[in-house]
């Protein structure tokens, strides 16, 4: 099969996530209907029993379908009950060292996990940071030297002007020979412009050819699918390919985009990948959901080279289910990928981020009203980006703007690159404008930042400069920075959900960086000018080093992330990963629980959980509280002067007669009641499993016809002579479905839902079948209730 066989070539094929796909985590090209079952297999028993011979397909499910928790952790237990290891130890040394790999393949899976989302994310790092410098120039010793590695091996480099050396020649000393001039400048910004176009047009370009779910974060779906949606494809092998390259190019363009919630979708990918090599967790959705739960912290880890706070993200913001062997094995996993990255070094300086910074002053108490003022604002960036962005979105999925995402995403990058190259800190990547930020001005810093009116001198034994009165070229980066922050929060909003790779984590942590700056600043001069003030007094004498706007840039970060995404515990953790500053753990508390209190009074969803909302997945939250008191008998169907509900009987019905339920109706499974007259509830079978059943019957069973009669019985009556060949059927049906009463108050069956996973309940009185509620029931209700439109919940 050609794996881009069904993909669409026009652009309405990029609009909804729902469209053409391919299914590329499967390893076998043929559907589970085409399959020939038959083969070899001669003599069979007159009566079929699927409970002894189990069929290939069943078991599965569709696309875009929730699984049963439940039934895949019994699929687990069932696989080695209690006692069966031990006894074949026992047996033989064979049957020993196949117990002890099958317990030590988690962690072997962890190991390749976090080797090849380490590998990956520094190939992805050392690539970005070259293309995003070949958009100003190019290295003469070697064109795949970026502009900082270029110049560390002159010897003309000075300390002052440590970026220019003669090795490194901007676009227009090439071309045209000059350095200087409106010449010069004109033609290094065509060729910004230019190289950045390009890049975006190559990303864009290969999403939409070849891998469509590669676009966008991916952390909203793999939130859906770690509670236990089913996405062909989404973290399919050229899902990955594709997303590593346009990764690479998307950052490059200079998007007002981050490349750290892509990178946990790629290592989403890889964990998918690799469970197809160990039979437990291929077969088992629910054991690849922990596989998938420790990848994102795997990803969180290489992105921003904090193991710890990869594990409470994944912990605290995207996983459903997290037992505790998932959480050893995701530190696991964390520890590998973050020694791997670290082997690499890609940038370079021996540590696993671009913006690792240390502070040498401590904090003062009365510091925390300007950090709880930087929370304050980190909350209401967060909740306008969430309300402007899913309005963009919105128009974007209803209107013609989204049947053209290439010419979106160049017209995007066009205006980025024309607005940003006039100023410095938009030039530059994100990473680097976040580095500088953070950075605390010393002795040996070049940076416009820190070039105050006097060079007073330093405290005895230390880097650290003291608090001066700030220069006109201070001045002046404050004003360029004021602009970069209205353009940061403006072109982060559309950019945001275009058809290539784009994060969220550093646009965000740019906007809070360059408030925090400024505001650090602000109070910087306050101190030096109004050092007697009684706030300063006491703490903040003339001459002292006391106020850092390095650490108002990086707790301003903190604040808007947190507005952004609501994380708390594992935002601070990384944060403090990031910088290694212990001390400095109760700011970041401060600002990051002031950001989710003022984000949540704005509205209660993060990003993610929006996207998922805008795209109608069918996502349970654990954290929405539901407090209606509403009963099972008001959410079930079948509804007042709705047609009776869907069922199979025991023994009643004959193969023709199911096939005309399949085809006269859509649901994803049928309870099975003993007769139409007592509705006394047996089980629930699925529908796919029904289907690949009766298909499989069909091709290996003589004298199946239309005719032949399905039990589902335990026993089953005698059959006259001239009968057609029955069917049994038990072996497919659930024995124990999971039923509530009519009275059972849905606080409680929503609690259910969201603890056992399940797809369905059955509602019953007395013992006799009322209805039914799934998830996709629970879920309309819950949007009736909150004034939203129940159709927008478009799956199963």
């Amino acid at each position: 099969m050609n794996p881009f066989k069904r993909i669409g070539t026009s652009d309405e094929d990029m609009v909804e996530v729902s469209g053409p796909t391919v299914d590329l985590s499967s390893t076998d090209d043929v559907p589970p209907l085409e399959r020939d079952y038959g083969g070899g297999l001669n003599g069979l028993p007159k009566l079929m029993d699927l409970l002894e011979e189990p069929v290939p397909g069943v078991g599965t499910y569709e696309d875009f379908n929730t699984i049963d928790w439940v039934r895949e952790k019994s699929k687990d237990r069932d696989r080695h009950p209690r006692g069966k290891i031990a006894t074949k130890s026992k047996e033989s040394t064979w049957a020993l060292v196949k117990g002890i790999s099958d317990a030590f393949s988690g962690w072997l899976l962890m190991l390749l996990i976090g080797l090849m989302s380490g590998a990956l994310a520094g190939g992805i790092d050392i690539s970005a940071h070259w293309m995003t410098d070949l958009k100003e120039g190019v290295c003469l010793n070697g064109f795949w030297f970026n502009h900082e590695h270029c110049c560390w091996s002159s010897n003309e480099t000075t300390f002052q002007e440590r970026d220019k050396c003669p090795q490194w020649k901007s676009w227009a000393e090439l071309i045209i020979g000059q350095s200087e001039g409106p010449f010069a400048y004109i033609m290094n910004y065509l060729l910004y412009v230019s190289w950045a176009l390009l890049f975006a047009f190559l990303a864009v370009s290969l999403v939409r050819a070849f891998a469509p779910y590669a676009c966008g974060s991916g952390i909203p779906e793999i939130k859906t699918i770690l509670s236990g949606f089913i996405i062909r494809g989404y973290l399919g092998k050229w899902t990955l390919i594709i997303k590593t390259i346009t990764l690479v190019l998307a950052v490059s363009s200079g998007l007002s985009l981050g490349k750290e919630g892509p990178l946990v979708h790629v290592a989403c990918c890889c964990g998918n990948i690799l469970c197809h090599l160990f039979t437990k967790y291929r077969k088992n959705e629910a054991k690849r959901r922990e596989v998938l739960s420790a990848a994102a912290a795997v990803g969180v880890s290489v992105a921003f080279g904090a193991p710890i706070g990869g594990v409470l993200f994944s912990l605290e913001e995207v996983s459903y289910y997290f037992p505790l062997k998932t959480l050893w094995r995701s530190f696991f996993a964390a520890l590998v990928a973050a020694f791997t990255l670290r082997s690499i070094n890609p940038f370079g300086n021996s540590r696993l981020v671009l913006f690792y910074v240390e502070f040498h002053t401590p904090w003062h108490l009365l510091e925390l009203l300007p950090f709880v003022l930087l929370g304050i604002f980190g909350g209401a960036w967060g909740a306008f980006f969430i309300r402007a962005n899913i309005a963009w979105c919105r128009r974007r999925k209803s209107t013609r703007l989204g049947h053209y995402p290439v010419l979106e995403v160049l017209v995007v990058t066009a205006a980025t690159a024309v607005l940003a190259f006039p100023n410095g800190y938009t030039r530059m990547s994100t990473s680097e404008l976040i580095s500088e930020l953070f950075n605390d001005c010393g002795l040996l810093d070049a940076s416009q930042l820190c070039t105050y009116a006097n060079g007073s001198e330093p405290k005895s034994g230390g880097n650290a400069l003291p608090d001066r009165p700030a220069g006109a070229e201070v001045y002046s980066a404050m004003w360029q920075l004021a602009l970069a922050l209205l353009f940061k929060v403006l072109v982060t909003v559309v950019t945001f959900g275009m058809k290539v790779p784009s994060g969220l984590f550093i646009p965000s942590m740019a906007v809070g960086a360059i408030a925090g700056r400024l505001l650090g600043v602000a109070v910087e001069q306050l101190a030096y000018y109004h050092h007697d003030w009684v706030i300063f007094r006491g703490w903040c004498s003339p001459g002292a080093d006391c106020i850092t706007p390095g650490l108002y840039a990086m707790v301003g970060a903190a604040a808007c992330l947190g507005g952004v995404t609501r994380m708390t515990v594992s935002l601070v953790v990384i944060m403090f990963e990031l910088t290694g500053g212990l001390e400095y753990i109760v700011p970041l508390m401060a600002a990051t629980m002031t950001s989710k209190w003022v984000a949540d009074a704005m509205g209660r969803e993060g990003i993610y959980e929006a996207h998922i909302r805008l795209n109608g997945y069918p996502f349970l939250e654990p954290k929405e509280e539901f407090s209606h008191k509403t009963l099972a008998m008001d959410v079930m169907r079948p509804r007042r002067g709705d047609p009776p509900l869907s069922v199979l009987t025991r023994d009643g019905m004959t193969v023709e007669d199911v096939e005309g339920l399949i085809a006269d109706t859509t649901y994803s499974g049928f309870p099975v009641v003993v007769s139409h007259e007592s509705q006394r509830l047996m089980g629930f079978v699925l529908r796919r499993d029904l289907i690949i059943s009766i298909e499989n019957a069909r091709k290996r069973q003589d004298g199946v016809v239309s005719s032949s009669r399905i039990f589902f019985a335990e026993y089953t009556p005698p059959q006259p002579a001239s009968s057609p060949a029955p069917l049994k059927l038990r072996g497919i049906m659930d024995l124990s479905p999971f039923t509530v009463t009519d009275h059972t108050a849905m606080d409680i069956v929503v609690d259910i839902f969201r603890k056992l996973g399940l797809r369905q309940c059955l509602v019953t009185h007395n013992g006799r079948l009322l209805g039914i509620i799934t998830k996709k029931d629970i879920l309309k209700h819950m949007a009736q209730i909150a004034n939203r439109d129940p159709d927008s919940i478009l799956f199963n």
